[in-house]
Formats: C-alpha cells, sequence, structure tokens
C-alpha cells in the first residue's frame, strides 16, 4: 500500500474497520492460514497511522458465504457505521472478502463515496469518491462474482456428471451402504435392519396405507432403524409416520439412483429479506433418474403402484377427483362413488338415529351458489346391489380366498416373530460387546470402569425385556387348524357371502374389496320412474349397468298425502295448529292443491281425519322435558353445544319429524353425565382415537350407538368430553368358538 497520500487527517480521526471473513466453516478449521493474514491487517493499519485502539476487527462473518444468499450481520453492521460517518478505512485482504455479489459491493461503494471513507486491500488504497479508484474497485468487484460463478459452475459440471454415470456417492436411507467399486450400492450387512425396511413393505401390501402400517408398528411394539450421517452407529427408535412414509416413497428401495430431486430457490418474504428454500421436484424434472442400478427391496413397478396408492389415500380437494383413504366409516362406496349427471365424486352423510349413510352431490350448490344438490340418495339399496354384484365376480374365486384367509394369520404372526428374533439377536450382540469392554478395562480405573459396567447393565436389561417380549408371543402364537376346521373354513370360503356379512367383517374389509375390483361407480337417479341407474367400472375397464329400485311415495290426486296425514297426526299430541304449519312448510310440504300450509288450513285437515287438537298430558313421563335453550341452561353449556351434541348422539332428544323442534327429557341418568371431575377409566377425545386407532367421527358413532360411554367435565383447564375405553379390544381371531368350530 503506497498510496498513503489519500489518507487525511479527518481519515485518521475515523476509526479503521478490518473485515476478516472465510466461506465456510471447513475453511475456518482448515485454512488457518487465510485467517491470520487477514488478522495481520491490524498491525498494517497502524502502520498507515491509525492508533491501535480506533481499529476494530469485524469478523462475525467467519463461515458464512458473501455470495448474498444468506444475511451477514457483521457485513451490516459495518455498512451501518459506514452509512453513519465513522469509518475511515475499511481494511480487507482482497475485494471477494467484502462481498461476492455486486448489489453488496456497489451499495458499500455509494456509502463510502458519499461519506469520504477509504477502502484498502493487498493492491492498494482506494478512494470510490474518485472517478479511477471508482472503476478499478467496479472491475474487481465483477471479477470477484465471476470467479464465484466459474468455480461453482466447475465444481457443478462434475458433480453432475459423476452423477450422471450413478457414481455420485450422497447419503443413503437406512438399509442400503456404499460398496468398494464406484457407485456400487449393498444392502446393509444387519439383518435385523434389512428385515425392518422389508417388514414395511410387506405391510404396506397387505394394508395399503402408510398410516396404518405405523399404527401396526406401534401395536407390535417393533421399532425401526434410525441412521445419520453424523453417527456411526445405527439407533433403534420407536416408529413414526414420516419415517414409515419416507420408506416407502424413496427411490433408492426400489433399485433406482436418483439425483436433483429438489432445486434451491431464492425469494423475498414479507419483511423485504433475501431468503432460501428448496423445493422438491416432481420426477419429470429430475436430473438423473437410473432404473435398475442396484439390488432393492422393491421392484420399480410395484414402487410405482405405492406411490399412486399413496397418492390415491390422500384426500382429495372439494371438487376434485380422488378416492382418498380408506375410513372406518359405514359408507361402502366412499371415494368410489361419482354422480352420473355432472360427474363429480360424491360425498357422504349419514342421517337417523342408526347414522346410516347415504350420498350426495353438490354440484349445482356449486355451479349456482345455492342449497341445491344434484344428486341426493340413501345408500342401502345401492350399497347392496354393488355387494351383490362383487360377490357374484367372486364366486370362482372364493376356495382360494378361504386358503389365503387360514394362512394369512400364521404368516402375520411369523413375520412379527422373525423381527423380534433378529432384535433379540442385536441386543445380545450389544450385551456382549458391553461384556468385553468392561472385561478389558483396568478393574482400579473407577471412573471408567463404572461408565462402562453401566452400560453392561443397561444392555442386559433390554436383553431381558426383549426376551420376554419374544417369549410372550411365542406363547400367543395362532392354534394351527385341524382338518376338520380347514374342511369347514373351505366350505365358508366358497360362501363369500356369509363371511361378507359375519360380523367380525369390518366395513373397512368391505371398503378394501370394493377397491380392488372396482374403479368407480357412476350413480344416476330417476325420480320420476324412482330408479338408480348404476354403471360399475371394473378394474381393468370392464363396464356393467345394474338399475335399483327406489322407494316411490304414492299419493291420490286431490287428496293430502298420507305420510302428511300420519304426520300431522303424531304432531298434534304435541304442537299447536300454527306451529305444525311452520313444520310441514320446512319440509316442504302442500295441501291437496298445492297451497302453503297456515293454521287454519291444519284445522281443516285435523277436523277431516277425525284428529284431535293438542291437549296437555295430565300426568307427564319422569324427566321435565325441556328446549334445546333450557336444556343447555339447566346442564351449564351452551346452546350451539347442547345441539352440537344432539347431532352427534351424546344427548338424546326427541324429535317428531324433521324440521319439529328439539326437546330434551331432563333425568337424572343425563345429569350424570355432567361431572365435575372424570371418572376412572374415561379419557380425553385424543387419547380415545389415539387407542382405538380410529377417527373422531367414528368414536362419536360408537358413543350414538352406545358401545362407548361419555361424559362431560365441566371444570378445569381440559373441560370437555371423556370417552370410557374397554380395557382389551377383541381383535378379528380372538373369538373361539365354544364347540370347536371354526375360527
Amino acid at each position: 500500500m503506497s498510496e498513503t497520500t489519500k489518507i487525511t487527517p479527518d481519515h485518521l480521526q475515523r476509526s479503521a474497520f478490518v473485515y476478516v471473513r472465510q466461506s465456510t466453516t471447513t475453511q475456518v478449521e482448515h485454512h488457518r492460514e487465510s485467517t491470520a493474514r487477514q488478522y495481520q491487517l491490524v498491525d498494517q493499519a497502524v502502520k498507515l497511522g491509525w492508533p491501535r485502539p480506533h481499529i476494530e476487527v469485524v469478523d462475525q462473518d467467519l463461515g458464512v458465504s458473501g455470495s448474498g444468499a444468506v444475511e451477514r450481520s457483521g457485513f451490516a453492521y459495518m455498512t451501518a457505521e459506514v452509512a453513519l460517518g465513522r469509518v475511515g478505512l475499511v481494511l480487507a485482504l482482497e475485494v471477494s472478502r467484502l462481498a461476492r455479489n455486486n448489489v453488496d459491493w456497489y451499495r458499500l461503494l455509494d456509502l463510502c463515496s458519499v461519506t469520504d471513507t477509504l477502502i484498502g486491500d493487498a493492491d492498494g488504497i482506494y478512494h470510490p469518491g474518485l472517478f479511477n479508484d471508482r472503476l478499478v474497485l467496479g472491475l474487481k468487484g465483477t471479477m470477484s462474482e465471476a470467479e464465484l460463478h466459474v468455480m461453482r459452475a466447475r465444481l457443478e459440471g462434475g458433480i453432475r456428471n459423476k452423477a450422471a454415470r450413478g457414481e455420485l456417492r450422497w447419503g443413503l436411507p437406512v438399509g442400503m451402504i456404499w460398496g468398494d467399486h464406484d457407485g456400487e450400492i449393498r444392502f446393509h450387512p444387519d439383518e435385523a435392519v434389512t428385515g425392518a425396511v422389508r417388514t414395511v413393505f410387506e405391510r404396506f401390501a397387505e394394508l395399503g396405507s402408510a398410516r396404518r402400517v405405523w399404527l401396526w408398528l406401534l401395536e407390535e411394539g417393533l421399532r425401526l432403524p434410525l441412521q445419520s450421517n453424523t453417527l456411526e452407529d445405527i439407533r433403534w427408535m420407536a416408529p413414526t409416520y414420516a419415517q414409515v412414509h419416507q420408506v416407502l416413497t424413496n427411490p433408492v428401495y426400489a433399485g433406482a439412483y436418483a439425483y436433483g430431486k429438489t432445486r434451491h430457490e431464492r425469494y423475498v418474504d414479507d419483511h423485504g429479506q433475501v431468503r432460501k428454500r428448496v423445493r422438491r421436484l416432481p420426477r419429470s424434472e429430475w436430473q438423473v433418474l437410473i432404473r435398475e442400478h442396484h439390488e432393492g427391496f422393491v421392484d420399480w413397478d410395484t414402487f410405482e403402484q405405492i406411490e399412486a396408492r399413496l397418492a390415491g389415500n390422500t384426500r382429495p380437494r372439494r371438487d376434485q377427483p380422488g378416492e382418498g383413504a380408506v375410513r372406518e366409516g359405514a359408507a361402502l362406496l366412499q371415494g368410489l362413488a361419482s354422480c352420473g349427471r355432472c360427474g363429480r365424486a360424491l360425498r357422504v352423510d349419514y342421517g337417523g338415529r342408526n347414522a346410516t349413510p347415504g350420498y350426495y352431490c353438490a354440484g349445482q350448490q356449486v355451479a349456482q351458489v345455492r342449497a341445491d344438490h344434484c344428486l341426493r340418495i340413501r345408500g342401502q339399496r345401492i350399497e347392496q346391489a354393488v355387494a351383490t354384484a362383487v360377490l357374484a365376480s367372486l364366486d370362482a374365486a372364493g376356495l382360494e380366498a378361504a386358503i389365503k384367509a387360514t394362512e394369512q394369520v400364521e404368516s402375520d404372526h411369523a413375520a412379527v416373530v422373525a423381527q423380534w428374533q433378529r432384535e433379540l439377536e442385536r441386543l445380545r450382540y450389544q450385551a456382549q460387546r458391553a461384556e468385553r469392554r468392561y472385561r478389558a478395562v483396568d478393574p482400579d480405573n473407577r471412573l471408567v470402569a463404572r461408565g462402562l459396567e453401566a452400560g453392561w447393565e443397561e444392555s442386559l436389561r433390554q436383553l431381558e425385556t426383549a426376551q420376554s417380549d419374544l417369549d410372550r408371543r411365542q406363547r400367543k402364537r395362532p392354534r394351527a387348524l385341524t382338518a376338520i376346521e380347514r374342511d369347514q373354513m373351505l366350505s365358508l370360503g366358497a360362501d363369500l357371502e356369509r363371511v361378507w356379512s359375519a360380523p367380525t367383517t369390518t366395513d373397512r374389509d368391505r371398503k378394501e374389496l370394493f377397491r380392488i375390483l372396482l374403479e368407480e361407480v357412476v350413480v344416476a337417479v330417476d325420480r320420476p320412474a324412482a330408479k338408480a341407474h348404476l354403471t360399475l367400472r371394473w378394474t381393468g375397464g370392464l363396464l356393467s349397468e345394474i338399475d335399483v329400485s327406489l322407494h316411490k311415495p304414492r299419493v291420490a290426486a286431490n287428496r293430502t298425502a298420507e305420510e302428511t296425514v300420519d304426520l300431522v297426526r303424531r304432531l298434534a299430541e304435541h304442537y299447536a295448529d300454527a306451529l305444525i304449519a311452520g313444520v310441514l312448510n320446512r319440509q316442504g310440504r302442500r295441501t291437496a292443491t298445492g297451497l302453503r300450509f297456515t293454521a287454519n288450513r291444519v284445522s281443516s285437515l285435523r277436523t277431516h281425519w277425525s284428529i284431535p287438537c293438542h291437549q296437555p298430558l295430565a300426568q307427564p313421563p319422569d324427566g321435565e322435558l325441556l328446549t334445546v335453550q333450557q336444556a343447555a341452561q339447566r346442564l351449564g353449556i351452551a346452546s350451539s353445544t347442547a345441539h352440537r351434541w344432539l347431532n352427534d348422539g351424546i344427548i338424546a332428544g326427541e324429535q317428531l319429524t324433521p324440521g319439529a323442534p328439539w326437546r330434551i327429557r331432563m333425568t337424572e341418568e343425563l345429569r350424570s353425565r355432567f361431572v365435575e371431575e372424570a371418572p376412572q377409566g374415561f379419557v380425553p377425545m385424543i387419547d380415545a382415537m389415539r387407542i382405538l386407532g380410529v377417527s373422531r367421527q367414528t368414536v362419536l358413532q360408537r358413543v350414538k350407538r352406545g358401545e362407548l360411554d361419555a361424559v362431560h367435565v365441566q371444570r378445569g383447564r381440559r373441560k370437555g368430553l371423556r370417552i370410557k375405553v374397554p380395557a382389551a379390544l377383541p381383535g378379528l381371531f380372538d373369538q373361539q368358538p365354544s364347540d370347536g368350530g371354526v375360527v
């Protein structure tokens, strides 16, 4: 630095900033010579005339890139001090230390030009206010940015070329390791690790849902391996849904080599800051995809089928095609039924005290923004017609299905026991290794010996727990069927209709069978003819059509409908004529001449059919009959909560007909269900969902049917609904017939 004439006394009165930066933490750790040279610039500033107390070292950006992709606190602080006129000299080893992008570089030059601040590097001292110096500084900044681009392009080009050959090494998922040759990927030598991964794929092939695989692993108490790039040993952790989903969607497990599945993007956030994010790309935009690159747990066709099934399990958005995952509800055509008029997927609703399923299409509601439905139909008749067609197509496969059903129980149990045996073998090895470490240490070195002894004892405890779990599972091995029982099972398999109607066959099982055989069921309703026309599109493209008769009420000409008369007869026992007229009008009923009902017309109808008017009962039944608002006030809840619990079935109500006011009979049994503290055995809703493994809607349906007890806690921080969950839930094959018959 020979251009000392540019330094004025005004510059020396201000501070001199020495900016120190390395691009990465690796450079900070290993390239220490460069860091030392930058710190030595303090001595150079002293030689230029600045007192040592007026020299400030800015090294907050050590290990931070200067490309502008990340925020540099040290550079921001130095820029602010320059803008305030407190800096006389900014000293750096070279321009690339200050900035690698021209946006930050020219901002600093402009501020230095305005505040009369000098910039110095190994080549000399520059004044940004002078044309020649600014030209040189601008060229240096451009060259620094170009140098970064050239280095990055050179490195990324080499990486892409190596990845195109399938030889670039990166972090592999658990269960796969790199071999000795270039691009060689092999299975992990630990059988417990590969067995756990295979178990996930096998369970998904049977259950068809990542969530159900996760719940099955939790139920069986199995753990999954977890591998980290920073730790050499594999850790065994409780399975999570994300871990199961990652195993099912990783193409490495399908024998494929994939590179460039993500892309780094820069964007401006709400505060005007430039941020960086990683965006996942669709498969068509991956840079490298080499199929059959190595041996995988599944083939590529199976992997694509898994992806399609997972995508189908995702609940589609409103008015978009898609089935969604199989749920616990009783609607067997959920996700399969579509409207024969507009083609939209039919939605499911449940009505009545028994929560019978129904289907409706909101196509006209979406198009015209009104409370009309393109189609609405109850589900019992059309579901029965589809089930009959499906069972008829399976008559020839009934025998084979029965044989597979007898083998499925034993194969499932064998898979679980095999995984636990591998887990036991792994824990036994860890215990032996801990013992060898303990015996190899000097007994007098108690500081080390105590730690190794504690680790050995912990390994022995884990081994003993795993051994007891394995023994317990082996004792629960399913009993093998005798020849007589097998013959009975085969005869049962030939009669699939009995299996379909059996209490042990769940709605989820019936839905799975529908989805295996059917792709879509198009429903078209002809109301005048009281018929529903079903078009079944089978897997493979075959179409079949079914006509289903619907209930058609008979209405005589110039005569009030008989069901309307019956409804008036029931309502007259409880309500006055004016209230009855409101109920009939809300239901869309009309008189014989097509007019709306009034109190006088209801009175004339009663007189014609000799229906007595409403008279209060002399001795009301047990319990006071209250309106919803009155009952909510007595129970200490909101009216909206009472209405919601009436719909959910938590509170029993009386309604003579749809549209009539709800009434609640206040009894001691109802009051006992509202307590201040939850009794023993009652758990919150979220815990009941987790224990039962079902959704909130299914839990409420079981409470409504009386299968589960529920109370409402009125006080405390966690007030709300509590469900009593049975201590042990029966499985599909837990019940044994008393006469030694078929399971």
